[in-house]
């Protein structure tokens, strides 16, 4: 055994015995949903945790709790879990089977959130089902941010494992400004250590986000490439064809730059933009993120544009504006629409624009990440495309969302006798690539949660250095009372957009008439 820091001889018995508690048979999870009555829990964590073990993922001994201040039975919480369950495409067979064995592992526990006294109770239902097992335990936190610390502290006083381990998964947002959200991690940092805080971006979990860095540095072709040497602009692009319906209230207090740009779509550039990393370690890998992010100027005002959508009625149905939702106040700037150029002023990236984009209540819903080489130096075959030089690049795009695809654009010479040229795609269409089901993103990140695998999940340094990038633009914004540009529902977003593009030479990619046929 460890003795006063430094290892001693143990005994054969006490090694067998080691053994014995390293096995899976010998340990359990208890996975506690807390704010199990809501609608991330009912339509995310919930299926993510039966897909997870309809896979046969979670270990062989698992009990599921629900949390909330809402009164409910086992057999409650059951039927209204029950109802938002699904079985994967290939393997429908024993489908009912499968559900009721894992609703026999639901249970719930009604308590406040900042009740000692009900999370001790809490603990004694875990005991209970965990019997003499080792018991690691998982608290995935579904509630408002202004009730985390109540939750971590109450968890880790009276509810933390006493011979396993301990891990919260906090859901974005984490703060709304640097301050708050140094506040906060200060605050979760007095109960729990760092290893222990899992900052959930479901983003990260996504299957082409997760393949960004396989694409990137298993294939000679691209990573040669990845530079300001070849590569003129990124365009990271998040669109939603609705608006804020049902969550306008709160959509207010936080506008689309916090809701999607400052963790989603820069989470996005830190993955592709990063150095190799020393090994596929995840404090390897989100050293690299931070060292890129540490690398960015914080936005000008200059080099952003914000909107909102305004009432637009098409085919004879009309849609509501932004304003026109009960929730939101009548004088609202709140974006719904923002665009920004960012810059990394590093080596490799030096003078290349980033350009983000992310809008709802657009024309369509879709996100991915779009590579848009240099042109060809003195190009033989100029004369074939005209004036406009840009149909001639070459382009990479990840499709994200939705029907998953990757596809470069390439120039290609049309059959027959004469010269006549044109741009074609290589397609990966995961769809009809792989005939597997793509998993949700919350089933990667549970999982990873689950065996303490983290690089998919968000340092305090990697928040710290977020914010940073976005927090004196988001005050000047709020300070200024800056109108946004109004632009109709179901529309292409404000003009200001083309204008920021063009100021540094780009074109949207997926507003060109080409990218529908991809």
């Amino acid at each position: 055994m460890v003795e006063n820091g430094s290892p001693s001889e143990i005994t054969l018995d006490e090694f067998e015995d080691l053994a014995a508690l390293s096995k899976n048979n010998d340990s359990t999870v208890s996975i506690t949903v807390v704010g199990a009555s809501g609608d991330l829990a009912k339509k995310k964590i919930f299926p993510a945790l039966f897909a997870l073990y309809y896979e046969d993922c979670l270990p062989k001994h698992f009990t599921i709790f629900g949390y909330a201040r809402s009164k409910m039975t086992d057999a409650e919480l059951r039927n209204m879990v029950s109802k938002t369950l699904t079985c994967r495409i290939d393997k429908r067979e024993n489908c009912s089977e499968k559900m009721e064995e894992f609703l026999e592992r639901c249970f719930y526990h009604s308590g406040q959130y900042d009740s000692e006294g009900h999370f001790i109770d809490l603990d004694k239902k875990l005991k209970q089902h965990e019997g003499s097992r080792v018991s690691n335990r998982l608290f995935y936190l579904s509630i408002p941010p202004n009730i985390f610390l109540d939750v971590v502290k109450c968890a880790s006083k009276s509810a933390s494992s006493v011979n396993g381990w301990t891990r919260v998964i906090v859901e974005k947002p984490f703060g709304r400004d640097s301050e708050s959200s140094a506040a906060l991690t200060r605050g979760l940092k007095q109960y729990l250590v760092e290893d222990q805080i899992f900052r959930i971006d479901h983003y990260l979990g996504k299957e082409l986000v997760e393949n960004l860095s396989v694409l990137r540095f298993s294939n000679l072709v691209f990573e040669p490439l990845w530079s300001r040497q070849y590569i003129r602009n990124v365009q990271l692009i998040f669109s939603e064809d609705f608006g804020t319906e049902g969550r306008g209230g709160y959509f207010d207090g936080y506008g689309i730059i916090r809701d999607i740009m400052q963790n989603h779509l820069l989470q996005i550039l830190a993955l592709f933009a990063m150095e190799t990393p020393i090994s596929l370690e995840a404090e390897d890998i989100r050293n690299e993120k931070v060292k890129v992010l540490r690398s960015m100027k914080p936005l000008q005002l200059e080099d952003v544009v914000i909107g909102q959508y305004k009432s637009h009625t098409k085919g004879g149905t009309t849609y509501p504006g932004y304003i026109d939702d009960k929730t939101v106040p009548k004088d609202s700037v709140t974006p719904t629409f923002a665009a920004a150029a960012l810059f990394i002023n590093n080596a490799r990236w030096d003078g290349v624009p980033f350009l983000m984009k992310a809008g709802k209540a657009l024309h369509t819903k879709r996100a991915e990440i779009r590579v848009q080489f240099r042109h060809v130096p003195g190009n033989l075959y100029k004369g074939s495309f005209g004036t406009d030089l840009d149909r001639a690049t070459n382009e990479l795009v990840i499709r994200v969302q939705p029907d998953e695809a990757i596809y470069l654009k390439i120039n290609n010479k049309i059959p027959g006798l004469g010269m006549r040229l044109d741009r074609s795609n290589l397609n990966l269409h995961y769809a009809a690539r792989y005939s597997k089901e793509i998993p949700d993103a919350y089933e990667r990140l549970l999982l990873d949660a689950i065996e303490g695998e983290r690089r998919l999940f968000i340092r305090s340094d990697e928040l710290d250095a977020a914010w940073s990038l976005f927090t004196p633009l988001l005050k000047e914004l709020e300070e200024k009372r800056i109108a946004p540009e109004l632009y109709p529902y179901g529309s292409r977003g404000p003009v200001g957009a083309h204008y920021l593009a063009a100021k540094y030479n780009v074109r949207w990619g997926d507003l060109s008439a080409e990218h529908y046929k991809a």
